[in-house]
């Protein structure tokens, strides 16, 4: 497997990896203007990117992902739940993407957004289990994904809480994930710098996920959310006009 994170402004972190062998690639989480940084490391790995995901209708930066998919063919993936103006390829819970021997499990993660996924990642010439988790922006290094963005702060912290306690918390310890950002961003508070953890750190040394009690996590995280994305509006405007 080949593996390329790619920092970009506003703290966003953006993914491409697939398989050099059978020349398969996926991207996640594009910005806009980085679009062809992926086409040439693509290439570089002699591999043609067959599926570009975004793990959800971001609401602070453009999306380069409908544009990337259209100059390489790939097809373009949200959540079968995104409230979009154009068509997609729908992902569902437990969905496989395979891209050669890279295999990729959809995860329904709601909590950031309705329509929120992490993507499992396993290289099957190493074995079936996973060998990390994209984490979207639903679990951050230090810190998880801010629920107010569509107006339901209090009923998305709760469904965050579920999200992380009965999905992603129990994956195993040893699992390292990428999340879809690091400090600098305002999609959550108090980000780290390291663009990478492992789960089991984050269960021990995370302030939220050391809560264990929904009422408790919920009032902290309405309590630490911080300013409105600048732009807001214009931006998910963009990320969902067709």
């Amino acid at each position: 497997m080949f593996f390329r994170q790619k920092a970009s402004k506003n703290g966003t972190l953006s993914y491409l990896f697939g398989c050099a062998g059978m020349g398969k690639a996926v991207v996640v989480d594009v910005v806009a203007g980085d679009e062809e940084w992926f086409v040439e490391e693509a290439g570089n790995a002699k591999s043609a990117i067959t599926h570009v995901v975004d793990t959800h209708v971001h609401a602070d930066h453009f999306s380069g992902g409908r544009k990337l998919a259209e100059l390489t063919g790939a097809h373009y993936c949200l959540h079968e739940s995104a409230k979009v103006n154009f068509p997609y390829f729908p992902l569902h819970d437990q969905d496989l993407i395979v891209a050669g021997n890279v295999q990729v499990r959809v995860l329904h993660t709601p909590g950031h957004t309705w329509d929120s996924v992490c993507l499992l990642v396993a290289d099957m010439r190493r074995g079936p289990e996973p060998w990390f988790v994209l984490t979207g922006d639903t679990l951050f290094v230090g810190s998880v994904g801010r629920p107010d963005l569509a107006g339901e702060e209090q009923e998305m912290a709760g469904k965050l809480f579920d999200t992380l306690q009965r999905r992603l918390l129990t994956l195993p310890d040893h699992l390292e994930f990428f999340p879809g950002h690091q400090a600098g961003s305002v999609c959550g508070s108090g980000l780290s710098g390291k663009p990478s953890s492992t789960l089991g750190f984050e269960k021990r040394c995370n302030p939220l996920l050391t809560l264990t009690d929904k009422e408790q996590f919920v009032r902290r995280i309405i309590a630490k959310l911080p300013p409105r994305p600048a732009e807001m509006d214009r931006i998910v405007l963009f990320n969902t006009a067709a």
